[in-house]
């Protein structure tokens, strides 16, 4: 289980909020959903869902669960190791590693991990879904997958 980090050197970043209905006999009941990226903008990140009939708990929920699965990302000079082409359900995300200065170039949705996690400049592509809890997932996917250099030497050592 991931260690649980102390909100001051965690920074946070709204993704998407988004109200729900059940459908009662008595009429509809609202709630929200919330979709929070956290990080320490070295390389942890994490991403929760919470949903609340208030906004400020949803937020809270997600910002808690988002705690509970921080995980760690290489970053070689403000950009990944690698590029990487990552599925999830009906998500599809194309990740570059750029250039020194090319800054974040990302959709709405992917732009908030990448930063919380302190990647300065990448290139993405969105294909597929556009709805950010799907597009989400595909961004933790597609971040798990990537390996530093030294990890892929390892490898390739214990290998010959």
């Amino acid at each position: 289980m991931a260690e649980i980090e102390t909100t001051d050197e965690l920074k946070e970043e709204v993704i998407a909020i988004r109200r729900v209905a059940k459908v009662l006999k008595g009429g509809r009941r609202f709630a929200f959903s919330a979709i929070v990226a956290v990080g320490n903008g070295n390389g942890k990140v994490g991403i929760g869902l919470g949903k609340a009939k208030e906004v400020p708990d949803a937020i809270r929920k997600a910002i808690n669960n988002a705690k509970k699965n921080i995980f760690t990302i290489p970053i070689i000079n403000g950009t990944i190791p690698h590029p990487v082409f990552c599925k999830y359900k009906a998500g599809k995300l194309l990740l570059k590693p750029a250039a020194p200065g090319t800054g974040l170039i990302a959709g709405i949705s992917i732009r908030p991990i990448l930063s919380c996690a302190g990647i300065t400049d990448i290139l993405s592509k969105s294909l597929g879904s556009n709805t950010p809890i799907t597009l989400a997932r595909t961004a933790e996917k597609a971040l798990k997958m990537l390996r530093s250099s030294d990890y892929i030497k390892q490898l390739k050592k214990e290998a010959k």
